[in-house]
């Protein structure tokens, strides 16, 4: 009977050694420390490529089918397109300027509503005897750019209606700014800056190209930009003291007006009427066929569509054309680009 109990109590001992072995918590984190350690994947997501022409994607869809062009058509004894390559180039611009979180504004100076921009330390005077930067961007409705660290005297000026990025979320009397339409980062004062809603997409664009006369309208989409219309158009000419080049850059659609009503040359009397216009920088307005007074109809269309630039600034359309741009470009959501 003894020998039986002892080798009971032989068989209980070896039990209770192996459970404690087993749950010792010492015993298990030296075992892990044993166990072979797979190596740890840091994951760092690399920072986007900025976008070239070729990664953008026209398809054309057209909303509006009036007087349309063909991509290259004949103008006398030449040939004219669309520069579709040189519109990728800039939307391509446009994409890669968007950021998260990112806050767009508007330079604003329309007829110097918001003070005459101070001279800037180097400037001259154009044709038309208004002073200009050493760009040649004219001080009247434009908007100072100061140095980062200099706010003596501003160095060049922007035009009005020109898109930036504000750099800064403080509300300090200079506000820093980058721009699409010049190079560098510039300082600003509150009064000339628009800011637009915070994280806006401009899915409408409206490209004119003056050297080719015409005009097209652009909307985007999840695969790309759809083109929505190809129009012919008149830009403006150079012709002092009154006409002006419409000027290149990218232009925030500011504001519109179902009737544009515009002086004659050298006066202050009403000279007539501009249809569904859309004003982009300074007087510049896209807009249909001008109507001269005494006469009140809408004219469709003028044969000197699309031919050589003939109009005071603006932007000449048929008048069913402008009116769809009217309808489809939102003020302070969409962008006009002006290329050459």
């Amino acid at each position: 009977m003894r020998l039986r109990k002892s080798f009971l109590y032989l068989i209980l001992a070896a039990l209770v050694s192996n459970a404690c072995q087993a749950t010792d918590p010492v015993k298990r984190a030296s075992d892990k420390q044993k166990a072979p350690q797979s190596p740890k994947k840091e994951v760092e997501e690399a920072p986007a490529k900025p976008k070239t022409a070729q990664d953008i994607v026209l398809e054309k869809e057209l909303s509006y089918s009036k007087h349309s062009l063909e991509d290259s058509y004949n103008y006398k004894d030449t040939t004219r397109s669309f520069q579709w390559d040189k519109i990728k180039e800039k939307l391509a611009i446009i994409e890669n300027f968007a950021e998260p979180d990112i806050q767009y504004a508007v330079l604003r100076n329309y007829k110097n509503l918001q003070k005459e921009a101070p001279l800037v330390k180097k400037f001259s005077r154009n044709v038309y005897t208004r002073i200009i930067d050493s760009l040649g961007v004219e001080r009247y409705q434009s908007v100072p750019l100061y140095d980062m660290s200099d706010d003596s005297a501003p160095i060049l000026y922007g035009r009005d209606g020109s898109l930036v990025k504000v750099l800064s979320t403080d509300s300090s009397a200079m506000v820093p700014i980058q721009g699409l339409s010049f190079e560098g980062k510039w300082q600003v004062p509150q009064r000339y800056i628009k800011r637009l809603e915070k994280n806006i997409s401009f899915d409408h664009i409206i490209c004119v190209d003056v050297k080719n006369q015409n005009i097209c309208t652009l909307e985007k989409s999840a695969k790309g930009w759809i083109i929505r219309s190809m129009n012919p158009a008149t830009t403006g000419q150079h012709k002092p003291p009154h006409a002006q080049e419409t000027p290149p850059g990218i232009f925030v659609v500011q504001e519109r007006k179902a009737k544009m009503f515009y002086f004659s040359d050298g006066t202050k009397e009403i000279g007539g009427f501009a249809p569904w216009a859309s004003r982009f920088t300074n007087g510049a307005y896209i807009h249909g066929i001008p109507v001269n007074k005494p006469h009140n109809d809408i004219v469709e269309f003028s044969t000197s569509l699309g031919t050589i630039p003939r109009s005071h600034m603006c932007v000449r359309n048929a008048s069913s054309h402008a009116k769809f741009i009217y309808d489809w470009a939102k003020p302070l959501q969409s962008l006009v680009l002006v290329i050459d």
